[in-house]
């Protein structure tokens, strides 16, 4: 099943100083919205929440770290694109705040950085335990493994998980997908790193 069958957090992007280019290539960062809405009471009244959505899309950024990454620029989208990006995205104000905080380093438009996070959600296929309406505890090499099986041309080194500790329970909250400017799996540079243990518990939907 694709993230968009299903459906964020607003991920900071940081560090050296960089122009705007898409020649690296994109990582796709998808929220395991259970698990961020349960560590996060001040989320919980967002329409990902309360809608009890499995995955959202947290946003899409340039491969690399970047600072001064913000824009002016519109990120009114065509009502049609709005509805499809409400899929994944089913926040607006959440929508606008990705847009504005990432734009200003994607060598494209609202409408266009948009549509590719549509296409690549389209695309890639989301193993069932992750949005399944119960828990799971689950190794990360059986996870990895899955990607890999749904995904053909994903590598081992081109998905990576992030987890974060609940009353003593490692959530997994995260979810990252490397890809090249074209639009297909690469590994994921070594600024992506996973910091799960090798076992660790998939929030069900509620």
């Amino acid at each position: 099943m694709s993230v968009l069958i299903f459906i964020g957090f607003i991920f900071v992007v940081s560090s050296a100083h960089a122009q705007p280019s898409s020649s690296r290539g994109y990582i796709l960062h998808i929220q395991m919205t259970p698990a961020v809405c349960a560590l996060d009471p001040n989320r919980k009244k967002q329409r990902k929440c309360l809608e009890g959505y499995a995955l959202t899309v947290a946003g899409l950024v340039p491969e690399g770290r970047y600072t001064e990454c913000e824009t002016s620029s519109s990120a009114i989208l065509p009502p049609l694109q709005a509805r499809v990006v409400a899929r994944i995205i089913p926040d607006e104000a959440s929508r606008i705040q990705l847009w504005q905080s990432v734009g200003g380093c994607m060598s494209m438009s609202a409408v266009q950085y948009f549509r590719t996070i549509i296409n690549y959600a389209q695309r890639l296929k989301i193993p069932a335990a992750l949005t399944d309406s119960a828990s799971h505890n689950i190794q990360k090499k059986a996870l990895l493994t899955e990607f890999l099986r749904l995904n053909s041309g994903m590598s081992s080194d081109g998905v990576e998980f992030y987890c974060q500790k609940n009353h003593g329970t490692t959530l997994l909250t995260h979810v990252s997908v490397c890809y090249n400017s074209n639009g297909t799996y690469k590994a994921c540079s070594s600024h992506e790193i996973s910091n799960c243990p090798k076992k660790f518990t998939i929030q069900g939907t509620y």
